[in-house]
């Protein structure tokens, strides 16, 4: 019996792997953008999760928590402020960054959802007390980097989260898939490229994970969509 969610990492990109850049506003990528949110709505998930800076750029514009100084910490367990949610999003913010202004989030088409940190034992207290003061949701997972097996398990524990769609960035991405935690790889592709370095790819490995052997996939189907953007999903060959 699976102990946590099912989960796929669906991501919009360039042709060239890229899921972020200057392409994303050009002609080619409005019918992908449309595809991204139907086929996404397929899938009848819970949540969504991205990493600290994808929060950060889309949902608080790089707001910094106003941070107090607290008599009495609260206690460094999990905080379930609405475990009954329609949707929920899922913050991945191993040391408290993101500065969060309300409890919810409101994207698309999508159901409001509920604003879930997970944090690691680096967050502070300051920070803990902050999202308690708003009533936002969190999960303590891993000392220094977050244990995204245990995360998981949480979110299906402790939310009732059975499906969840890991959407970015690169690095919390990889994170998932070294953990063997990824069913499925969901990808939009828009018939663009802008040639960018600087900008991420769907799959990145931080400087302080160790390098393991190459992941493989297998096919499970292509549709072309209009305007010539294409929906790939594969297995994870495990």
């Amino acid at each position: 019996m699976m102990k946590r969610p099912k989960i796929i990492c669906h991501m919009l990109t360039s042709i060239n792997g890229k899921i972020s850049g200057a392409y994303m506003n050009s002609k080619y990528a409005i019918a992908g953008s449309e595809a991204y949110e139907t086929t996404n709505g397929s899938y009848h998930s819970q949540a969504w999760l991205c990493g600290r800076v994808t929060m950060e750029k889309n949902f608080t514009h790089f707001h910094k928590p106003e941070l107090k100084e607290i008599e009495t910490p609260y206690p460094r367990t999990d905080y379930v402020a609405q475990g009954n949610a329609q949707m929920y999003i899922v913050s991945a913010d191993p040391t408290g960054k993101v500065g969060w202004i309300e409890n919810t989030v409101e994207y698309e088409n999508r159901p409001e959802a509920h604003v879930i940190e997970i944090l690691t034992d680096k967050a502070s207290d300051e920070y803990v007390a902050y999202l308690r003061e708003r009533q936002i949701s969190y999960i303590f997972a891993g000392q220094v980097l977050i244990d995204c097996t245990l995360a998981s398990e949480k979110l299906l524990n402790l939310f009732g989260i059975k499906t969840l769609m890991v959407s970015g960035g690169g690095y919390i991405n990889w994170s998932f898939l070294q953990e063997g935690l990824i069913d499925e790889v969901s990808i939009v592709m828009t018939p663009a490229t802008d040639g960018r370095t600087d900008t991420n790819t769907i799959f990145e490995r931080a400087d302080n994970l160790p390098e393991i052997a190459p992941v493989g996939f297998t096919l499970k189907s292509v549709d072309i969509i209009e305007e010539d953007t294409l929906w790939l999903r594969y297995g994870v060959d495990k």
